[in-house]
This record gives structure tokens, sequence and C-alpha cells, in this order.
């Protein structure tokens, strides 16, 4: 069994999209399978004209017939490299999010995303997804029958219970520093509770580069142990693999609502807010922060929700099922 696993940029970076490429291909590899990890440019989903050529070069490489799982980062900006090379491999596409949903974007290049992902996705044998909420955006957005995808939703590795700061509400805040990811509403809400006892640890990188990816995966365990709760302002995510890390740890969770969000934080172990809406994640923070009752309450939440998290060997067996059907 043999797969060609193509992704822009460095495998390594400290994202929840490249942490599932990287566990995918491991967990694969555990059951047998050969996996060619394939670096395309960084560009993407920008693409030069020059990083189309050199991700055309790489993957010309491959021999005809291989089995070819693409990261939706690259492939949806390359509709017409897509249409080449399912015309020679099994293609098969693996979405986190719509490119077009990104936040920050003008209305011309969201709609010009819009358009290529459609495309790209058009020629593909079959869709990965890494949520609920992405299968039934690719199915609005651009009209994809249901049964061509599958979710797989992302694998959480077991962690020791969060013991807690021992004295001020300490806050964890998982996410590289992008707009989406909402830091300028976090702060916004956090600027009306100064009179409360408090401090909030933001944890993510500032350039996505190796070295930073290094340190965090050296402080991680210590932060998530210590905290005392889990906060996300994010606008969007495809599953929110930062959010199911906290509750491996059975930490309370006050996050937006934004895309999948709902879908992985069960209700009895966090308030949601709506996006980008600073008032109402500063009036879910107070209360955290003067209800003992609320927070122990949300706090049994997270332990139960801890038990019945996916692990990765789930997230292979489901991926592979895909694999082995679309190269029959």
């Amino acid at each position: 069994m043999r797969l060609a696993l193509a992704y822009p940029g460095d495998l390594e970076s400290r994202t929840g999209g490249f942490l599932y490429d990287r566990r995918l291909a491991l967990e694969l590899e555990t059951r047998g399978w050969k996996v060619e990890r394939l670096s395309l440019p960084a560009g993407f989903p920008f693409p030069t004209a020059r990083d189309l050529v050199v991700a055309a070069e790489v993957l010309a490489a491959l021999p005809a017939g291989a089995t070819l799982l693409v990261d939706g980062l690259a492939l949806g900006a390359m509709p017409e490299l897509a249409a080449r090379l399912a015309a020679r491999h099994d293609l098969v596409a693996l979405v986190h999010h719509p490119l077009c949903l990104e936040t920050g974007l003008d209305e011309s290049r969201a709609a010009a995303l819009a358009a290529s992902e459609r495309a790209a996705l058009g020629y593909v044998r079959a869709t990965l997804v890494t949520s609920a909420r992405t299968a039934a955006s690719l199915v609005e957005l651009f009209e994809m029958r249901a049964e061509t995808i599958t979710v797989a939703v992302p694998g959480t590795d077991p962690a020791p219970v969060a013991q807690g700061s021992g004295g001020r509400c300490r806050m964890i805040c998982v996410a590289t520093i992008t707009p989406r990811k909402g830091h300028l509403v976090l702060v916004e809400a956090l600027a009306g509770l100064a009179e409360l006892d408090w401090e909030v640890w933001l944890v993510g990188s500032l350039d996505r580069g190796p070295a930073t990816a290094d340190a965090l995966r050296e402080a991680m365990a210590a932060l998530y142990r210590e905290a005392d709760l889990c906060v996300s302002a994010s606008f969007y995510e495809g599953y929110g693999m930062a959010l199911a890390e906290a509750l491996a740890c059975g930490l309370p969770i006050v996050a937006a609502a934004g895309g999948a969000v709902a879908d992985t934080v069960p209700e009895d172990a966090a308030l949601l807010v709506p996006i980008q809406d600073a008032g109402a994640l500063r009036d879910a923070l107070r209360r955290c922060l003067t209800e003992p009752a609320l927070m122990a309450s949300l706090r049994r939440g997270a332990l139960r929700a801890r038990g019945e998290l996916p692990d990765w060997t789930a997230t292979a067996l489901t991926v592979e099922r895909v694999l082995l059907q679309s190269a029959a």
C-alpha cells in the first residue's frame, strides 16, 4: 500500500492542518503503508506562476496510477494541475476548511478562491474532510454530492488531567497569530475584566517556523497542566484541534462558535459565544471568573468528554478505507 501525500511548505509547521497531515502519515505507516511526503512551494493558496511550475515538477515524478492525497490548501489553488493529475493518478483531496472562508479576503479574492477550489475538487475521486461542518460547507458552496465526501475527524492524544494554576485563574489560548484566530477580539474582551484576578497565555507561532514549533512542543504540556481555562476567539475552525487538546486535559472552555467548534466541544464543557463579539466573550469569561460552581460544572463536562475523543488510529482507519475504495 503506497501513498503520496502532497502539502505546501514545511510539514513540521505548528498548525492544526499540518499536524493532521503529519500524524495521519505516521499512523498510516504503522498500518503498513509506504507514505511519500511531497513538499510543494509554501506560497499556496496564493501561488506564483513559478510555484505552480515547481508543484507540477514535483508531482510529475510520481509513477502513473499512484494514489495521491493532496492537502486542500494547495489543491484548491491549482485546478489546471488537478485536471492533469486526475488523468494519471488516483487523486484524493484532504480539505480542512474551504479556502474562500479565510478571514481578511476581499470579495474578489474570495470569489476567485471559491471558483478555483470548486473546479479543483471536481477532478478528485474522493474528498476527505476533518469535520461534518466542513463537509456541509463543501455541499453548500460548491454543490458537491454529500456521498463523495468522508469525514475523518482529527485524533487527540491522551493527556494528563490539568491540575490548575493554584492561584489566579490562568487562561490559555492556543492559536497561530493570524487574523482568523481573533486575538484582537480576545484582548478587547479581556480589557473589560481588569478588576478580576486572571492571567492569559497566548501560545502560537508568530512565523510558523520550525524553531518556534519545537519550542511550542516543549512548552505545551506544562502550560496545559497549569491552566484553569481554555479560551478561543477564532472566527472559523474546520474542527478545532486545540480545543480537543484542551478537553483531553479536562479543561473548561470559553470559545467563539465559529465553524465546527460547536460540533467539537460539548455543551456541558464550554460556554460558546457568537464570533467577533467581544462583549459576549467578556461576559462568558466574567461568569467563569466569578462563578466557581459554573467552572466546576464545565470541568466535569470536559472530563466526561475527555474519554470520548477519537484517537489517531480511528482517523487513519477512516482515511485508509477511502483510499482503498478510491484505488479499487
